[in-house]
């Protein structure tokens, strides 16, 4: 199998002026822990979930929620986003993207073409949902565990 057999191909970004309100909302609706960063199509960071608390913990310490609400409205992911992001590309196999996942600080991996635009994205979740998949089409007797 390939990367592209198993990514996400329609990837929801954010550009860099992008506020940290739009990362925590896009993130709190779609369940998402990571948002890559695109300008013109290529992949120029990625904001994690992580990257949030830490940035709001860093910058609100003894504020109230008024200088909280009105920091994450003027500060934008530029300031947070991850520039340097290990990425893949869509006819990578899934083999190669297992093993940077595992090794990787981060649960996901953008996926580029030659140019860098980032096509499709590749999650910790997609490998287990390939797992759950594969899992129910195996013989329980061929894993050695019992039903029960």
């Amino acid at each position: 199998m390939k990367v592209r057999d198993l990514m996400t191909p329609d990837v929801i970004t954010l550009d860099a002026a992008s506020p940290l309100v739009a990362a925590e909302e896009l993130m709190g609706l779609r369940r998402f822990r990571h948002l890559p960063v695109t300008e013109g199509g290529r992949l120029i960071g990625l904001v994690t979930h992580r990257d949030l608390l830490r940035a709001y913990v860093s910058s609100v310490q003894g504020a109230d929620w008024r200088e909280n609400e009105r920091l994450k409205a003027t500060v934008n992911v530029a300031k947070i986003m991850h520039t340097k992001v290990r990425t893949i590309g869509p006819d990578d196999p899934l083999t190669e993207a297992a093993r940077l996942l595992r090794h990787g600080p981060w649960g996901c991996l953008p996926v580029v073409d030659e140019e860098g635009h980032l096509v499709g994205i590749l999650t910790e979740a997609d490998f287990v949902r390939l797992a759950e998949t594969w899992l129910r089409t195996m013989d329980p007797s061929l894993l050695g565990l019992d039903e029960g």
